[in-house]
This record gives structure tokens, C-alpha cells and sequence, in this order.
């Protein structure tokens, strides 16, 4: 049985210099992976953004905040972050975008694959899903309304559409227990992700939510009037050796 993972996640989102992604995935995968994971960190997933070819996406949790700055440092300072940096930091233009977030409630962390079911390094890629992401910006801090409105009307409208929610997530506010990697602040974030079969299944499962009368009567006006800036619409495919997939 899945047990959920992690109470405090970082989104990373890298932009890499023109032709460098595979490059950077390459070389996460053969010496990032297990190395986070003995600190106690949890990798979650590593994605390919379909639709920005610079962009390196991937998701790390943590048990809580002083378990993160505790797996952090020891990574860091560590012999295989300092073995490789030099060859992982000339891939990136920049690795700033990094949102500290927890889930909205523990029914909608992500879930706990197993190590096992990981590719070993080099492995060749299989069949995987599409995960889709949809991240809220709201002009003020998510609250319980905001997450009824989840638990009520969105989370049951994807389901409906055929695409049930893997995780919902909003802002963590705490202070940043790690601050030589520094994280967006002073917004209001939240965000779920969904699995589709493929890029062709997408067009589909947004015209079913659009038509959905719990969408288009309780969730559009709703976030509508919260919204501080459109939604960030993400479309991301897994890596070979990614856990959510």
C-alpha cells in the first residue's frame, strides 16, 4: 500500500542553455539521484517540459523543514555535489524558480512509490504518463474556502473528466531553513497534478473540464475572482528513472 510522501516539497524549475537539458538530465540521473535520497530527501520526479525545451523540471520532499536543511547541507557539502557541480552548473542559466510548498492536506500529498520501481541508471526509458500540472497564483493566501472549493468542486470535476487528482499543493510560508538556495516568497501558490496517457489525451480532458457544469458553475468564478495572474498550465514528461509517472 502507497503511503504519502513528504510534508514540505520544493518545485524546481531549471532554465538550461540551448541543447543542454538532456545533458543535465543525463548526469542527474547517474549521480543525483540515490546520493539526495541517502541524505532522506525523497526525489519525487524529473520531468522534460513539453512545452519550453530549455526547461528542467523536478520535485523533491523532505519530512519537514530542519529535515530539510539537514539533507541539504549534507548533500551540498558532500563529495558527490562537489565532484560534479562545476559540470551541472555550466548546463544552467538559472535555477532560482524554486517554490517551497506543502500539501494541502495529507490525503493529497503524492503518494510513496517504492525505490524499486525506479529504473537503475542508464536503464532505457519505457512507457510513461503525461503529468499535467495547473499552478493557481492567488492575490491572497490559500485558506479553507479555497480548499473546500478544491476538495469539493475541483478535485471531484477531474475525476469526472477522467484524470483524478495525484497531489494538490500550496505555499509553504515558513522561512526558508536553507537559505543558500533561495525560493520564491511573497506569493500565494497552489497547484495540483494530474496523469494523462499521452500529450493527445490533454486537448480532451481540458474540453471535458471546461464543459463541466461543477467547473464552469464553481470553480471558474471562483478562481476567476483569486487569481492574481493566469494559470501556469505545465506539461511535463517524465525522465527515465522519474518515480511520478
Amino acid at each position: 500500500m502507497l503511503t504519502p510522501c513528504c510534508s514540505v516539497l520544493e518545485l524546481r524549475q531549471y532554465t538550461l542553455y540551448p541543447g543542454k537539458r538532456d545533458v543535465l538530465i543525463d548526469l542527474f540521473e547517474r549521480e543525483f539521484v540515490e546520493s539526495q535520497e541517502l541524505t532522506g530527501m525523497r526525489l519525487v520526479g524529473q520531468f522534460r517540459d513539453l512545452d519550453r525545451p530549455n526547461k528542467f523540471v523536478w520535485l523533491r520532499g523532505f519530512d519537514d523543514l530542519e529535515a530539510r536543511r539537514v539533507s541539504l547541507q549534507t548533500f551540498y557539502d558532500g563529495p558527490v555535489w562537489k565532484a560534479h557541480r562545476e559540470a551541472a552548473n555550466a548546463t544552467m542559466e538559472d535555477s532560482d524558480n524554486v517554490l517551497l510548498l506543502r500539501p494541502v492536506e495529507a490525503r493529497w500529498a503524492f503518494a510513496a512509490a517504492s525505490h524499486n520501481t525506479r529504473p537503475p541508471a542508464g536503464a532505457a526509458g519505457g512507457p510513461a504518463k503525461l503529468v499535467f500540472a495547473n499552478l493557481y497564483s492567488l492575490s491572497t493566501p490559500v485558506d479553507e474556502s479555497f480548499r473546500r472549493l478544491f476538495d469539493h468542486e475541483i478535485a471531484p470535476a477531474l475525476v469526472e473528466a477522467g484524470a483524478p487528482p495525484l497531489a494538490a499543493l500550496e505555499t509553504e510560508p515558513s522561512e526558508n531553513t536553507f537559505p543558500r538556495l533561495p525560493v520564491r516568497t511573497g506569493e500565494n501558490v497552489f497547484i495540483w497534478f494530474v496523469s494523462v496517457g499521452s500529450e493527445a489525451e490533454l486537448p480532451a480532458l481540458e474540453a471535458r473540464l471546461a464543459h463541466s457544469p461543477r467547473w464552469t458553475r464553481a470553480v471558474a468564478p471562483e478562481r476567476a475572482r483569486r487569481l492574481s495572474r493566469a494559470p501556469e498550465r505545465m506539461r511535463l514528461a517524465p525522465t527515465t528513472r522519474s518515480l511520478l509517472r
